[in-house]
C-alpha cells in the first residue's frame, strides 16, 4: 500500500472510515521529514490495511493548526477514530512496526470506556491531574 495525501477535504472521512490511520505530518523544507518518509513509505508496504496519510503542514495550514503541529516530523495514530498516539521526531522502521502492533491490539471498548469516564469526571469536576502535562491520551 502506498501513502495517501491527507487534506482538510479529506481527513475527516479518512480518519472516520478507516479501523487504523497513521499520519505523517510534514513539510518539503524540512530535511528530518525528507529522511523519515522513505522509513514511512516501506512501513506503508509491510502493513496493509492500515492507512499510511501525509499531512502537508504548508499546504494544509488549517488542519495543521487544528492539531497544533508545531514540530514536524509529527506522528499520529487514530484508531477508530479516536487519536490514541502523538509524537513528534522521526521513528526507526521497527518502533513504527511495533507502534501498529501495539494500537491494533487495543481493546477499543475499553478505550472509550476510559475516555468516557475522563469526561464524566471533568463534567463532575472530579478531574484530579494537570491538563497542563501529558498523562497519557489526547484529549
Amino acid at each position: 500500500m502506498s501513502t495517501t495525501e491527507i487534506t482538510g477535504d479529506n481527513f475527516q472521512a479518512t480518519v472516520e472510515g478507516n479501523d487504523t490511520v497513521v499520519l505523517d505530518c510534514w513539510a518539503s523544507w524540512c530535511g528530518p521529514c525528507r529522511a523519515f518518509a522513505p522509513v514511512y513509505e516501506a512501513a506503508s508496504e509491510r502493513h496493509q490495511g492500515v492507512v499510511w496519510g501525509k499531512l502537508d503542514t504548508e499546504a494544509q495550514q488549517e488542519l495543521a493548526s487544528a492539531f497544533d503541529i508545531r514540530s514536524i516530523p509529527t506522528v499520529m495514530v487514530f484508531r477508530q477514530g479516536i487519536l490514541l498516539f502523538r509524537q513528534a521526531g522521526m521513528l526507526p522502521a521497527k518502533a513504527l512496526d511495533e507502534l501498529v502492533g501495539e494500537i491494533q491490539g487495543l481493546d477499543m471498548d475499553d478505550i472509550r470506556r476510559q475516555i468516557e469516564e475522563h469526561e464524566k469526571a471533568h463534567a463532575e469536576g472530579r478531574c484530579d491531574h494537570d491538563h497542563d502535562h501529558d498523562h497519557g491520551h489526547e484529549h
